[in-house]
């Protein structure tokens, strides 16, 4: 074999082992997502990036290349938000101006796509990044086999648009739908029984309204707040088989970072399986010390 050959096949042997490198903390989608989120008291406690980011200089929430930085340094579910241009075109914002958080003005349901796709994302510090607002298709593109998604879908937005995203890009085990209140959770299992909803169940109340509705049990992870949790609440959940994300964005985390990271180390003691939170980094940390 001559010297130019064994070089070019040393180049190709490590095109192909970069190209088929995946980074270790991405979490591939699971076979189902039901059981994925099963309650067990064995399983690791996970992480909820808020708007998949936007605390860290130079990373804008809601932003693929956020998404991809903090996914790489941790295994992660990242929740993202959806509104919907004039043309009605689904993308990832949390505002229903674009003022806040890109380069754009007015609200995003009065810019079409077109004006939209020109602009640059800012980070939450006010710089501008040049990053550019992503739809929700390509982001359920990306993030296969990568991260899991909660999205928030806005006000402005159908949820029955963003079902029919999800089903035709097959990210059903990937992607769960946040719902606000027992009608909303009502209309996404309708849409499709087979996708796993964020649910709101601050007492026992709100779960026996959804039970009764028909929500199976395994189609819930249940949101409890953003408040210290109820044990007893945990507890009751757990017992019907259903995860428990709580709400350590704003108040808990701002306890947190003046108290000390190990703050979050309570509810993880109290049994809550998924913090949401702006600070994913601390949150992690404390986690892998368990």
């Amino acid at each position: 074999m001559t010297k130019k050959l064994s070089f070019i096949l040393l180049l190709l042997a490590g095109f192909s082992c970069k190209v088929s490198q995946k980074n270790k903390n991405y979490t591939a989608a699971p076979n189902s997502i039901f059981e994925f989120f099963q309650y067990d008291k064995s399983k690791r406690t996970m992480v909820s990036v808020h708007r998949g980011g936007g605390e860290l200089k130079g990373f804008p929430e809601n932003c693929l290349e956020s998404f991809d930085y903090i996914s790489k340094k941790m295994p992660c579910l990242i929740e993202c938000d959806i509104e919907m241009t004039k043309d009605s075109v689904m993308v990832l914002m949390h505002d229903k101006t674009l003022d806040r958080t890109s380069t754009g003005k007015d609200l995003v349901v009065n810019n079409t796509f077109e004006t939209v796709q020109k602009l640059k994302l800012k980070d939450n510090f006010g710089n501008v990044t040049n990053f550019k607002i992503p739809t929700l298709e390509n982001t359920l593109k990306w993030g296969k086999n990568k991260v899991i998604f909660t999205l928030d879908v806005k006000k402005t937005t159908p949820y029955k648009s963003v079902v029919e995203m999800v089903d035709k890009l097959d990210a059903e085990n990937y992607a769960l739908i946040i719902t606000y209140n027992a009608n909303e959770a009502i209309e996404v299992y309708r849409l499709n029984p087979n996708l796993l909803i964020s649910v709101s169940i601050m007492q026992v109340s709100d779960y026996e309204r959804l039970h009764e509705a028909g929500i199976p049990d395994k189609n819930m992870v249940a949101f409890i707040g953003t408040r210290e949790p109820k044990t007893e609440l945990v507890e009751f959940l757990h017992k019907k088989g259903i995860m428990c994300i709580l709400g350590v964005l704003g108040n808990l985390d701002k306890k947190a970072a003046a108290r000390g990271n190990d703050y979050y180390k309570t509810f993880i003691d109290q049994g809550v399986d998924i913090l949401a939170t702006d600070r994913p980094e601390a949150v992690n940390e404390i986690i892998n010390k368990l």
